[in-house]
């Protein structure tokens, strides 16, 4: 990793000493969400980890001075033109195609109508207005790209997952990544002034499958909401509110119900699991919470049916996804989170679950790596096999402390993993970006 920018810089205390003095932070920064809006509730359609990831590093970089305005698609005809949402960073909505109904799939022909939005918005400003483009997701790249150059700012990129990544893990029966989205992304990489890596590995598929140069790419890991997930009053205080019984065994799985997401190898885990120990049947809980999304869509109710076909539709509960407050309630009262995920770029569940104190059983891939200490906060698994994941299940079910055990390592080590650390590398990759791009303005 020594030749990446790590989530601290990885530079001597002078060097960033250097940096900071020398040459100064963006003062705002555009930020572009073109297919799902920052104000949207995760788990529900395509919002997920990168709302967070959205909401959380702008609210932060605020914080420190950096005033940021988010740029998304707008899809309801009620929504205002702009949403303060905190101090210093403001959310405007673009009209880019019907409000709603239309896929993610379909907004690549709106990126036309994006682009003509947010250069409407930049007209109206004196010239510098933004000193840095931020773009998350190809679709918000091909934007940026443009906007950057337009602006004659740097452009900085996080890719948030890749299609050439998601088409080598995919679930049986999900649809792959188009080729159009393999090009854009790889336009993009060309075009970026920086990107931003949640993690090592992704920093080497960025290299790897996409030729960035290795000057360019960032690591800055994810951060998780200290304030709002922490152990709070107990899994105890947890399981009373939300209607659980205290001595279960309750393995939780929250997010997008898709392939990708993989809840299915959960459910047919805890088969596996009571066709072996029927004693635990009365003793097991199984939430599922969260909703469609993606894939997903084309069988909303594929999940519900697999629970009756496995015979156990008797423990598992379907909830539909909650606010973050909420979250962190199911965090604290589940057993254990399960995260049996195809691909995931960092695993943004997983560090907020450990938070919440409670440890995680996750598929070996992606960030999930980064984000869960195998065997101390929570489990590993390489592959999909679902009797390997009965085997940890039964672990926990057998030693009633190892939940409480783990879950304190848990939250212990997702403390190194809050948003102010994030923001501030972030900032610094900005700073960077800012330098490189006068500097080539100069030679130019």
């Amino acid at each position: 990793m020594s030749q990446y920018v790590s989530r601290l810089g990885r530079r001597s205390p002078a060097a960033s000493s250097r940096l900071r003095l020398g040459h100064r932070r963006p003062r705002r920064v555009a930020m572009l969400s073109v297919h799902t809006s920052p104000l949207h509730q995760p788990g529900t359609g395509d919002a997920g980890g990168m709302n967070v990831y959205i909401v959380e590093l702008a609210r932060r970089l605020a914080e420190i001075n950096i005033e940021v305005e988010i740029f998304t698609r707008a899809t309801t005809a009620a929504l205002p033109p702009t949403v303060e949402l905190a101090p210093g960073v403001l959310v405007r909505h673009v009209d880019a195609g019907p409000y709603e109904g239309l896929a993610k799939e379909d907004l690549p022909a709106q990126l036309c109508a994006f682009t003509h939005g947010v250069m409407q918005a930049w007209a109206g400003h004196r010239p510098g207005y933004y000193d840095l483009v931020h773009s998350h997701y190809w679709l918000s790249g091909h934007v940026g790209w443009l906007a950057a150059q337009r602006w004659g700012v740097p452009l900085v990129h996080a890719m948030h997952t890749m299609a050439k990544v998601k088409n080598a893990n995919l679930a049986d029966g999900d649809t792959p990544e188009p080729a159009a989205r393999v090009i854009g992304e790889t336009q993009i990489v060309a075009a970026a002034d920086r990107l931003i890596a949640n993690t090592a590995e992704e920093a080497d598929q960025l290299v790897r499958h996409y030729a960035a140069g290795h000057a360019k790419v960032a690591v800055v890991h994810p951060g998780v909401n200290l304030d709002r997930f922490h152990p709070g009053d107990g899994r105890a205080a947890a399981r009373a509110r939300l209607g659980l019984p205290q001595d279960a065994l309750i393995p939780l799985f929250a997010g997008r119900i898709q392939p990708l997401k993989a809840p299915d190898v959960l459910l047919r885990a805890v088969g596996v699991l009571l066709d072996e120990r029927p004693d635990l049947r009365s003793k097991t809980v199984v939430p599922v919470v969260g909703g469609p999304s993606g894939s997903g869509l084309a069988k909303p109710e594929g999940l519900q049916k697999l629970a009756a076909r496995l015979g156990i539709a008797d423990v598992v509960r379907f909830r539909p996804p909650v606010e973050q407050d909420g979250l962190a309630d199911w965090f604290r009262a589940a057993s254990v989170l399960v995260v049996p995920s195809y691909s995931e770029s960092f695993g943004l569940v997983a560090i907020e679950a450990q938070a919440a104190g409670t440890p995680v059983l996750a598929a070996a891939v992606g960030g999930l790596p980064v984000a869960v200490r195998h065997e101390q906060t929570g489990f590993l698994v390489d592959g999909h096999d679902p009797v390997a994941y009965a085997r940890v299940l039964r672990r926990f079910a057998d030693d009633g402390q190892m939940s409480a055990r783990m879950g304190a390592a848990a939250a212990l080590h997702a403390r190194s993993f809050g948003w102010d650390a994030s923001a501030a590398a972030t900032a610094e990759v900005y700073t960077a970006a800012l330098h490189a791009h006068r500097r080539r303005a100069r030679v130019g």
